[in-house]
């Protein structure tokens, strides 16, 4: 009788750890389908309305020459608009873990030119973005190795 017992309750755990592991994956794939849409909204498109639709009621912006806020980034939006309306970045890599999302991007502000690699982070609740962070290096004319930055 134990052994039948053990034998259906690991059957039970497994079943739950496979639908937990499956409710996070789909999570995970859901907040960074939710950020990459934002990114192409706000960066490529320079639309902060179709990018507003995936922010939270705040946005804290952790980049100290950015302004913190809704109004903050759509400030930087019209810059772009404005300065570099040709400018285009293209997300290499998407991360996420947990309420966290990793981009690793090549960002051209001027067409012709090496551009820069930009790893942003955000922070989403319930979906919507929260919080932005990042860290930006602009691509050397030499490397001093082979590898590149992408």
């Amino acid at each position: 009788m134990t052994r039948i017992a053990l034998t259906l309750a690991a059957a039970i755990f497994g079943l739950t750890v496979h639908s937990a592991y499956g409710a996070d994956a789909q999570h995970l794939e859901i907040n960074k389908k939710n950020v990459v849409e934002f990114y192409d909204k706000a960066i490529n498109q320079k639309d902060f309305e179709a990018a507003s639709k995936y922010m939270g009621p705040r946005y804290v912006q952790h980049n100290p020459v950015a302004a913190d806020g809704h109004e903050g980034l759509k400030g930087f939006l019209q810059f772009l608009r404005d300065k570099f309306p040709n400018s285009r970045s293209e997300i290499k890599r998407v991360f996420a873990d947990g309420d966290h999302v990793i981009l690793h991007v090549h960002a051209i502000r001027e067409p012709g030119t090496r551009g820069n690699a930009i790893i942003d982070i955000f922070r989403l609740e319930n979906g919507k973005i929260v919080e932005h962070w990042d860290v930006i290096q602009p691509i050397p004319e030499k490397a001093a190795n082979p590898n590149g930055m992408f």
